[in-house]
């Protein structure tokens, strides 16, 4: 397939795509067309009830199917796409962003680092390159993040845990007798967090709950440059979701330890 413009993809190139991994990875029912337009539609109709602005990630489009006649369909940028790849198995998932992103570094190639002659600049520009694409994925993570803490869920448990108090991974670590330190790694091992620039972030199953609250913090490097800095902060109904998991997992708050021990 040749794609022009990987940064945005119409939704017959991006079925087209999905199918073929599909049939790589073993899996036979094949992707309509007509479908995949109806999961968008119903996709743009979700995020535009919730207040978001993800609906600007699709746009309508055409395209002249093999009949020469002009059909309706979408054209998705990036984030577009990986919305609509949530459905699909890891494997489809991991091999169609896999093949977008070798897409844009061949369209890139012409004019970036790889036609630069001198070895020593080539290599500077290339490692400045892949320090570029780690603040945006960084970036895009955390704007994942901050989207999933401010989508509303207007459940019974949201009712009576809307104590705006934050509180540290320290201060939840107090109540176990252990250091925040040993927490997050604990949670990290649970799979309910990994680090990603110094944030500790939450892994996609656990975002969008109202969990975390991240804080921006301004900080100045040692060279005199401004920067900001994001520090992940818990909510009362994450504590209580904390709370739950590691006493499945057999671990109590130090005020039960005491009971418990005093019950034998």
């Amino acid at each position: 397939m040749i794609i022009s413009n990987p940064s945005k993809i119409k939704s017959t190139e991006l079925v087209d795509i999905i199918n073929d991994f599909r049939k790589e990875e073993g899996n036979n029912a094949e992707l309509q067309h007509n479908d995949f337009m109806k999961k968008i539609r119903k996709e743009v109709e979700i995020l535009k009830n919730l207040g978001l602005e993800g609906q600007g990630n699709f746009s309508q489009s055409s395209y002249v199917n093999s009949q020469n006649k002009e059909q309706p369909c979408f054209e998705l940028n990036r984030d577009g796409m990986l919305q609509m790849l949530n459905s699909e198995s890891a494997y489809v998932r991991y091999k169609t962003i896999e093949y977008i992103n070798k897409l844009e570094e061949k369209l890139k190639c012409p004019k970036d680092s790889y036609m630069i002659e001198d070895p020593i600049e080539r290599a500077k520009a290339w490692i400045a390159e892949q320090e570029e694409k780690q603040k945006l994925l960084l970036a895009n993570r955390q704007k994942d993040q901050l989207i999933g803490e401010l989508k509303p869920k207007a459940d019974y448990t949201d009712s009576i845990l809307k104590n705006p108090g934050l509180v540290t991974i320290t201060q939840i670590a107090a109540d176990y007798g252990l250091s925040g330190v040993a927490m997050n790694k604990l949670l990290h091992d649970l799979k309910v967090q990994y680090k990603q620039s110094g944030q500790w972030l939450l892994y996609s199953q656990h975002k969008g709950k109202g969990y975390t609250h991240s804080q921006t913090t301004d900080i100045v490097h040692k060279d005199g440059r401004p920067d900001v800095k994001m520090n992940t902060k818990w909510t009362q109904k994450g504590r209580l979701f904390l709370y739950d998991l590691l006493k499945e997992n057999g671990i109590l708050p130090v005020i039960e330890q005491d009971v418990k021990e005093k019950a034998v």
